[in-house]
C-alpha cells in the first residue's frame, strides 16, 4: 500500500479516535469531584486525549515527510 495512502488512513482512525474520546459518555465518567495532582480529573483527561492526538497526528505527518 502507498505511504500517503497510509498515511491518510492513520489520521481517520486519528479522528475516529478523537470523536470517541471527546464523547460526552467517556467524558462523563471523569466528571467527578477526583483531583490528581491537585487538578480537577476531567480538565487533566481533556487536556490529555488532546494533547494525545496532536502528538499521534504530529507522528503521522512527520513519518510521512521520510
Amino acid at each position: 500500500m502507498p505511504q500517503p495512502m497510509l498515511a491518510g488512513q492513520r489520521l481517520i482512525a486519528v479522528f475516529l479516535a478523537g470523536l470517541l474520546l471527546f464523547y460526552s459518555p467517556v467524558i462523563a465518567v471523569f466528571d467527578r469531584p477526583m483531583f490528581w495532582f491537585g487538578i480537577p480529573a476531567v480538565y487533566l483527561y481533556l487536556f490529555a486525549a488532546w494533547a494525545a492526538l496532536i502528538a499521534l497526528m504530529g507522528w503521522i505527518v512527520e513519518r510521512r515527510r521520510e
